[in-house]
């Protein structure tokens, strides 16, 4: 990638100074250790519901509600026996002695964190090894220790993969990815956007700024992915990662601050403004008879990274203060058009942000009333347009919730959500990707 002359001060989710001067380019998905790491475990980590499992073959109750197979039934403790499973399939998945494999428990047994293998992954072309060796090895490692005979064997498979294949994922299993199966994807490079808001607030255990976070981190990593952050366009999407999601030289965190109290959306639009003069990213271009102030800058891919940063801040203070994610599509449509009439610029991404909080509302509010913020992602039809500055305000609102919906991130996560928050660069990523930064910033 080119080393550009971008340096920022980077911060942590308390808004404390961790690191100054840092240059911008250490934070690329492309050369960024944590950030790869993040991406890698994304690949590698698979929860197992072993609870689910046993619940499944005592009841036969297999591949989801409503599908049970009367008269089948195999009672196997799995959770009284979970250390014993966990280093079985620990052995089955390994390729080589202390590799990278690891198999931890958690919840007395009820739930399982595998780390499948590098090497495995290396050997194809798919993300999905990760869940398909899961899946595979516990069936083995059920049918072997438990002494399952062939007649119950296929309940074990039910049970641990679902309805599939009849069905593209594992519909009912109880192995379950962060990453949708590649047919449930717009297109190419849209793996990582194809994450769910509410899986990454529960992930980054509801700390909003952890969770903008994330979820900028994936989004934004997605469109190095699919092409768009080529060229003249790889600024455009370091900035925004950098100010937007890592709270780059602490103008989320500033701006969320100075309007905490007191403060509103137009507030948070003003502040935004302000900011971005006092840094010189924007100036005075003229002033019309009205007295109404036109604005220019030099740097438009600084300019956007500004209005990101100050969208996330006002997603914040908005859903904040209503301690509600419901208000993220009128967020995204008010800020952009206050700031487009204020400044006489582009709002962030060019409009896309504003068109999408239009769309978004439309089909949350009106038609149709059971998508809440929550269930949405960069991969969602009405969602997807942006190039990768909604989602992470998405992600941060339901942070910010307090339980105001039918379907709560809680509800919608399940497993996947409280499992995957045990691994700390995906619970904390601001703090681990800021610390391979300064480790790397000597190479710029």
């Amino acid at each position: 990638m080119k080393k550009y002359k971008d340096v920022v001060d980077l911060h942590d989710d308390h808004g404390r100074l961790v690191a100054s001067n840092i240059p911008v380019a250490a934070l690329s998905p492309l050369v960024n250790p944590a950030i790869q790491k993040i991406v890698a475990y994304v690949k590698q980590c698979v929860a197992v519901n072993l609870q689910g499992v046993q619940t499944a073959l005592t009841t036969g109750e297999v591949g989801g509600k409503w599908s049970m197979l009367r008269g089948r039934s195999t009672k196997v403790d799995l959770v009284g026996n979970a250390e014993a499973v966990a280093r079985d399939l620990k052995e089955t998945l390994q390729v080589k002695p202390k590799d990278d494999t690891e198999v931890k428990v958690l919840k007395e047994g009820k739930n399982l964190l595998v780390t499948v293998p590098a090497a495995r992954l290396n050997a194809g072309v798919e993300y999905t090894t990760s869940a398909t060796a899961v899946a595979a090895g516990l069936c083995h490692v059920v049918i072997d220790k438990f002494n399952i005979d062939m007649w119950d064997a296929d309940l074990v498979h039910a049970a641990v993969w679902g309805r599939y294949p009849q069905t593209m994922d594992m519909l009912g299993g109880n192995v379950v990815s962060l990453l949708s199966v590649p047919q449930q994807n717009e297109g190419m490079g849209y793996a990582l956007r194809n994450v769910l808001a509410a899986h990454i607030a529960m992930i980054t255990r509801k700390n909003s700024m952890n969770a903008a976070a994330l979820s900028s981190i994936l989004e934004q990593t997605a469109h190095w992915e699919m092409g768009d952050a080529m060229g003249n366009f790889e600024r455009f999407h370091l900035l925004g990662l950098a100010y937007q999601g890592l709270n780059a030289d602490n103008v989320v965190y500033d701006i969320v601050k100075e309007n905490a109290k007191t403060g509103n959306l137009g507030d948070c639009v003003k502040s935004t403004v302000n900011r971005a003069i006092a840094d010189g990213v924007i100036r005075p271009l003229e002033k019309t008879k009205s007295g109404y102030t036109i604005y220019t800058t030099n740097d438009l891919n600084k300019w956007n990274a500004y209005a990101a940063a100050g969208l996330m801040a006002g997603t914040m203070v908005t859903c904040g203060a209503a301690r509600a994610m419901q208000h993220t599509p009128s967020v995204f449509i008010y800020f952009n058009d206050l700031l487009e009439r204020e400044t006489g610029l582009p709002a962030v991404d060019w409009g896309r942000v504003a068109g999408t909080g239009v769309e978004m509302s439309f089909f949350s509010h009106s038609i149709y009333g059971g998508g809440n913020p929550a269930v949405f992602n960069g991969n969602h039809i009405v969602t997807r347009h942006s190039k990768g500055f909604c989602i992470p305000c998405v992600a941060a609102a339901v942070a910010l919730d307090a339980g105001t919906t039918i379907y709560t991130p809680e509800k919608l996560s399940g497993v996947v959500g409280e499992v995957l928050s045990e691994v700390p660069e995906l619970r904390e990523p601001l703090k681990y990707v800021n610390e391979a930064a300064i480790k790397i910033k000597g190479e710029f």
